[in-house]
């Protein structure tokens, strides 16, 4: 293992010997019955929560590059399936943030950059084949604001999720921490 994962594996060791685990003990059901779908840039890892009054326990995070539904049945919607259904959530909130990297993704060069990797055309074709074109795929939604409405459109309209979840969408400054309101049309 390399050292970084060791120096995790040895912190862990020191974390469970001492019982720090303590303070975070919770359920699994949500107390706010909010899930939020949001950013995993580094930059909201603590100041979400944190810029909104939630503590451990409180809210389900999913996080994924961008905050958003690539796929309409994939592991973002079967996340909040599970947690609608199964843990009681009723509210979810969408939250994009200012400066995230995946707006202005270059799907060519990201592209490249797996081929200089070792990645073949054969295993390029195959990802369209069975989802879609790499370089759309890659490709950055451009505005966030808009990303995140088409994000709560496809929550809010989706088939499997009923009329009674509330969905908002909100703007997150990773430096500041405030939120602004997103209007979904």
């Amino acid at each position: 293992m390399n050292e970084r994962v060791n120096k995790m594996l040895e912190y862990n060791r020191v974390f469970v010997d001492n019982e720090l685990f303590s303070k975070y003990a919770t359920s699994k059901y949500p107390d706010r019955k909010i899930a939020i779908l949001s950013c995993m840039d580094t930059r909201m890892t603590e100041l979400l929560p944190a810029a909104l009054g939630f503590k451990n326990g409180d809210v389900k995070i999913i996080k994924n590059a961008g905050g958003q539904i690539s796929h309409p049945y994939g592991s973002v919607i079967f996340s909040l399936l599970v947690a609608i259904y199964e843990l009681g959530v009723d509210t979810v909130l969408v939250i994009g943030h200012d400066d995230c990297g995946v707006r202005i993704l270059d799907g060519e060069k990201i592209v490249e950059k797996m081929k200089s990797k070792g990645i073949t055309q054969e295993a390029l074709d195959e990802a369209e084949r069975n989802h879609r074109n790499p370089i759309e795929w890659m490709t950055g939604f451009g505005d966030v604001c808009q990303a995140v409405e088409k994000t709560m459109g496809i929550i809010k309209t989706h088939p499997l999720i009923h009329s009674g979840v509330e969905v908002y969408g909100f703007v997150m400054n990773p430096e500041t921490g405030e939120v602004r309101q997103v209007q979904h049309v």
